[in-house]
Order: C-alpha cells, then sequence, then structure tokens
C-alpha cells in the first residue's frame, strides 16, 4: 500500500501548494516520482527523525499539510518527544506514515520490528490512528486525513496487502466496519491495520462459527466513547494485531469497556515478545509471535 498512499498524496499535492513530503533518506523507488514532479513539495531531510519532526510541526503552524515518512519504528520511537511536545501538544495537521507496521520488515531483525508502536501513539490523545488493512481501507482513510486537519498517525503494512473488502467503504474514528461473516450476531472479530486478510481466513475456521469480522481503520485514545457505542451489540470478542499485547489494540478495547459495566468476553490475539528475538518473513514472524486462531 506504500505505492498507493504515495500515489494518492501525489494527486492531492498536485493541486494544493500546501502538501509536502518529508523523508529521512529513505524510499527510492517508491517516492522518486513525487520528488521529480513535484520538488518544491519533497524534502529529503536526511536520517534525522527528530528533525523532521520539528520541521513539520513548523511548516503545519504556517498552514502546511506536511507528511513525514520513515519506516515504522524510525518516525516513532526515535521522534516521540517531538510528536508529543511539538505536533500532538500544538493539534498541528501533520501526518507520520509509518510504513512496514507490524513485521514487515522482519527480515531486518528487531530494530526494524514495529510492534509497540499503537502502545506509544495511543498514549498521545490527541493522535488520531489511521490503519488500513486492505486499499480500500486505505482510500479512505486518506479521504479522512484530507477532510480533518489533525496530529495524525498512517500506519501502512505489506506492499502486497490484498484487498478484502468488495468494494469502497467509508471511516468514521471509533466506528466499525463490517467485512464479512453474519451481522446479526453478538460474537464478533474486530481487528485494525494490516492483519484484515488474516482475520478473514480465520473467520472460515470452525472455531469461528457465528462470529462476524469487523475493522476499525481509525482509533485513538479520544475515541473511547465512540467505540463503546460500536461494540453495544457485541458479548463475544476476540480482537487480533500485529502488535504487543501490552499497550495495543486490544487493550485499547478493553480500556473502551471499561467505561460501563457490561458482561462481555474479550480474547486479544496479539504477539508475544519471543517474537523480538527471532528475525524472518512476516508470516514467519507471525507464527513465531503466536498469532494463531
Amino acid at each position: 500500500m506504500r505505492n498507493q498512499f504515495v500515489n494518492l498524496l501525489r494527486g492531492w499535492a498536485e493541486h494544493d501548494r500546501r502538501v509536502t513530503l518529508i523523508v529521512g533518506d529513505l524510499g527510492y523507488g517508491v517516492v522518486d516520482e513525487f520528488a521529480s514532479t513535484l520538488p518544491a513539495q519533497f524534502i529529503n531531510a536526511g536520517i534525522a527523525e527528530q528533525s523532521m519532526m520539528t520541521m513539520a510541526a513548523g511548516m503545519a503552524s504556517e498552514s502546511f499539510r506536511p507528511f513525514v515518512y520513515s519506516i515504522a519504528n524510525f518516525p516513532t520511537f526515535r521522534a516521540a518527544e517531538q510528536i508529543r511536545n511539538d505536533i500532538a501538544h500544538h493539534r498541528l495537521p501533520v501526518t507520520v506514515v509509518a510504513v512496514g507496521g507490524g513485521l514487515v520488515y522482519g527480515s531486518l531483525g528487531y530494530s526494524h520490528h514495529a510492534i509497540q508502536d499503537y502502545a506509544l501513539i495511543r498514549a498521545m490523545p490527541e493522535m488520531t490512528i489511521y490503519a488500513p488493512g486492505d486499499p480500500h481501507e486505505m482510500d479512505a482513510v486518506f479521504a479522512e486525513i484530507q477532510r480533518k486537519a489533525v496530529p495524525a498517525y498512517l500506519r501502512i503494512g505489506s506492499p502486497a496487502t490484498p484487498a478484502v473488502h468488495t468494494g469502497p467503504v467509508a471511516v468514521e474514528a471509533g466506528a466499525l466496519l463490517h467485512v464479512a461473516g453474519p451481522v446479526d450476531t453478538d460474537r464478533a472479530i474486530i481487528t485494525t491495520g494490516a492483519v484484515l486478510a488474516l482475520a478473514r481466513e480465520w473467520l472460515d475456521l470452525p472455531a469461528y462459527e457465528g462470529y462476524g469480522l469487523y475493522s476499525m481503520p481509525v482509533w485513538g485514545a479520544a475515541f473511547r466513547g465512540r467505540a463503546l457505542d460500536a461494540l453495544a451489540p457485541f458479548s463475544r470478542i476476540v480482537t487480533v494485531e500485529d502488535h504487543l499485547l501490552d499497550g495495543g489494540f486490544g487493550s485499547w478495547i478493553l480500556e473502551s469497556l471499561s467505561a460501563e459495566d457490561r458482561a462481555v468476553s474479550v480474547r486479544i490475539k496479539a504477539l508475544d515478545p519471543v517474537v523480538a528475538e527471532a528475525v524472518g518473513k512476516e508470516d514467519h514472524l507471525r507464527l513465531v509471535g503466536g498469532l494463531v486462531p
């Protein structure tokens, strides 16, 4: 979905000079066309993620719409203070674009395992998390980012992420998208991000008979109340994510439900920390990390 994102961004930037792409000396082959066709709206800031964030914050304060693009761990943990203080605290419309969310770059080792990023970003109440699960959701979340000038975190999975939805969708923060399975049921598999295709496979297993599959591509600390409304029909929930259990999406679902005294069974399917010691392709590392039905 990296190419899809860059193409969407270029289409917007061609009609809006405020839109700027800032990269950390990577992405060649993906961002080359943007850089060559819109050189005045492209900045290679070098391997300087903290400076990239502060630069983007300054530009956003002057009415620009900056997108800061890097491999998932680098624009988050390296620049956490700048995201927190310069962007989120001032509610500036900077979009942090994290490519390779989860275990996409697992062959490069733990430095490239983006399995704690939700925990960091969702602790900032001003940040909206956009985690599209397929190309249709990418189109929808990009339209939301265009429409809402807020601090945003866009988490992109594998370049080969398949389409799961059968057509265009509309997204809303804290709302669920029905993907497959029955809608008149009190049981749900709920995903966010690039594990949507994996969860779609699980839905066909006997253990998940009678479950509906839903995704939540837009969420964050500010939207727990909305999520509580969306979760109201369900008494059994299974969450699926390519992130450690601690501080992840399933934990956020539990925190949302804690606002009400309601009997809901929640099972969290997430990664075990043992995956941090492993190196390999994404599918292999998901198995090592226990992301199984």
